[in-house]
């Protein structure tokens, strides 16, 4: 039988542990096996796309929308104002348009008329010696007082629109008839309105 050594039995048992837990520590780094986590998988549909910016790319460019250009208007037209143009003669050498019609119980001169005017303010301007004589008309309807009123009115808006272009007021005198002198007999729309006017009469002509 062997006995043991007397030196090895009086070694203190602190002085081994140390090296029990090495080994135990050893032992079991060997033995360990770590858990891998299961890979988390992403599902897409349609092509996979990934931003060109995480591949170092330039991203592309954002489409710009259209932009709409500004009409620009023409500018106006301009046209040169048309002159005068002498009064016509008729057949008989007389100067034609020395009629100026009105509405119904109205006596301002109409547009229409501006132009025959001032083409017989021109003429009496450039010959004073002429003279002419404004008769005021009405149809039949109204009372005779209302009538002479309406033709006098009439008359002197002729007067002074040819007196406003170069006539003188010696030269134009006035008159009113009234509804004593219709040019169209009748009693009907159109006979009313040929009698509704003002009459341009030369008295003297040169």
């Amino acid at each position: 039988m062997i006995q043991a050594c007397p030196r090895c039995q009086n070694v203190p048992m602190r002085a081994s542990l140390p090296v029990a837990f090495l080994l135990s520590a050893l032992l079991s780094g060997c033995a360990f096996k770590g858990e891998i986590p299961p890979s988390t998988h992403i599902l897409q549909s349609g092509p996979f796309k990934v931003d060109p910016a995480l591949l170092g790319q330039p991203s592309a460019a954002r489409p710009v929308p259209p932009t709409t250009a500004a009409i620009v208007a023409p500018p106006p037209v301009t046209t040169s104002p048309v002159s005068d143009a002498p009064i016509k003669l008729d057949a008989i050498g007389l100067r034609t348009q020395r009629s100026v019609y009105f509405d119904v119980n109205k006596a301002n001169i109409k547009a229409d008329y501006e132009p025959a005017l001032r083409a017989h303010a021109r003429y009496l301007a450039e010959h004073r010696q002429a003279r002419v004589r404004i008769e005021g008309n009405a149809d039949e309807r109204g009372t005779t007082e209302h009538n002479q009123r309406l033709g006098l009115n009439r008359a002197k808006n002729v007067q002074s629109t040819l007196l406003a272009h170069g006539a003188t007021k010696q030269q134009v005198s006035i008159k009113t008839l009234g509804a004593s002198n219709p040019r169209k007999l009748g009693h009907d729309e159109e006979s009313w309105a040929e009698n509704r006017r003002s009459d341009v009469v030369y008295e003297r002509e040169e």
